[in-house]
C-alpha cells in the first residue's frame, strides 16, 4: 500500500501525531530516566524546528503530540529530530541497538472546529487512564502533559552533548555522568481554538477534562471488574517485552465534528494530490522544469515552501 502524501492544509494547521516503537515493544516504558530524557529531546526539537506543542502523552510502546504546523515541511524537521534522537538516547537506556520505530510516524489533519481540536485534546489525556494501566492520568509515571497543562507551569528535561562527550573520551578521559547533560525547558501552547481563554479558564477547562477522564477509565474499569495496574508496575515492565496483541484500528484521514469539515478537507487534499500526481508524472517523463504544488516534497528535490512561509 503506498504512502499517504504528506500535506498541511494552506495556512497551517492542528495535527495529532502517532509514533509507535518496533513490534510494540515497551522501549518507551518509563523506567529512571527516560521520562527526563524524553521531555529534553521534545522541547530542544521545539526549539530548533518550532511548533506549537498543544498535548502530549508518551505511554511505553507509542506516542501521541497534538501540535500546530505551519507546513509539511517544518512537521517534518521537526518530527524527524525528535524521533532520531529519542530513537538514540531511549534506544542507549533500553539497551536497544536495532531498529526502534516501527514505520515513519502518522500525522492526521484536525479540523478547525472546536468540538473536533477538544475531542482530540482529551484522548491524548486519557492515555494510560483509558488503559487501565493507572486510575488518573496524572499519576502517569512516563512523560505526559496532563499535570503541566493543569497548573500552567513549564517541564523540564535533560538534553545530553554525545558530540562532546566523544570529543572527551577521545582525549583518554572518561566523563562524569552528567558532566555534558543540560537542562531544556518545555512550555506548552494553547489549544488553538481556545486560545483566548484566560489562562485560568483555560487550566480549568483542562481540570474538566481530566476529571471527565478519570470518571470514564473508573466506570470502564468497574465494568470489567479490573483495578488499575499501578505506575509501580509500570516502572517495572521491561522495554524487550513484546505485547501477544496490539489494538490496531484504521486511521482516519482527518479529525472532524462535521461532514461538512470532512469534505471540505478532503476536497482541498484531493486537489493537492491530483496536482502532485501530475508534476510527479511530467518529471517522471523528464520535465526538470515542472513545478510541484506548494507543500509537497517533490521526488528527491526539497520541499517547496508555501509562499507565505
Amino acid at each position: 500500500m503506498p504512502r499517504k502524501i504528506r500535506h498541511v492544509p494552506e495556512g497551517g494547521s492542528l495535527v495529532e501525531v502517532t509514533c509507535r516503537t518496533v513490534q510494540s515493544r515497551l522501549l518507551l516504558a518509563p523506567r529512571a530516566y527516560v521520562r527526563e530524557i524524553v521531555l529534553g529531546v521534545l522541547a530542544r526539537a521545539k526549539r530548533l524546528y518550532p511548533v506549537q506543542l498543544i498535548c502530549f502523552a508518551f505511554t511505553s510502546n507509542h506516542y501521541h503530540l497534538l501540535i500546530h504546523v505551519e507546513d509539511a515541511g517544518r512537521m517534518a524537521e521537526f518530527m524527524g529530530y525528535l524521533n532520531g534522537n529519542l530513537a538514540k538516547e531511549v534506544g542507549r537506556l533500553a539497551d536497544w541497538k536495532e531498529k526502534f520505530w516501527g514505520r515513519r510516524y502518522q500525522h492526521i489533519v484536525v479540523s478547525d472546529e472546536e468540538a473536533a481540536q477538544v475531542a482530540r485534546l482529551k484522548y491524548i489525556l486519557s492515555h494510560g487512564a483509558k488503559e487501565g494501566l493507572v486510575a488518573d492520568p496524572r499519576e502517569w509515571p512516563g512523560a505526559h502533559a496532563v499535570n503541566a497543562l493543569l497548573t500552567g507551569d513549564p517541564l523540564e528535561g535533560v538534553w545530553y552533548d554525545r558530540t562532546q562527550e566523544y570529543r572527551y573520551r577521545l582525549r583518554g578521559k572518561e566523563p562524569a555522568p552528567r558532566q555534558f547533560a543540560t537542562v531544556e525547558t518545555l512550555t506548552l501552547d494553547p489549544l488553538p481554538c481556545w486560545k483566548h481563554l484566560p489562562a485560568e479558564e483555560y487550566r480549568q477547562r483542562m481540570a474538566d477534562l481530566v476529571a471527565e477522564v478519570v470518571e470514564e477509565a473508573r466506570a470502564e474499569r468497574e465494568a470489567k471488574g479490573l483495578e488499575p495496574m499501578g505506575a509501580d508496575a509500570v516502572r517495572r515492565q521491561q522495554p524487550h517485552t513484546r505485547p501477544n496483541r496490539t489494538k490496531k484500528s484504521p486511521a482516519p484521514l482527518f479529525h472532524t465534528a462535521s461532514k461538512k469539515a470532512y469534505l471540505n478537507l478532503r476536497e482541498a487534499y484531493s486537489r493537492f494530490l491530483a496536482a502532485f500526481r501530475d508534476a510527479a508524472e511530467k518529471l517522471k517523463a523528464g520535465d526538470r522544469t515542472v513545478e510541484f504544488p506548494e507543500g509537497s516534497f517533490p521526488p528527491a528535490l526539497p520541499f517547496v515552501r508555501p509562499a507565505f512561509g
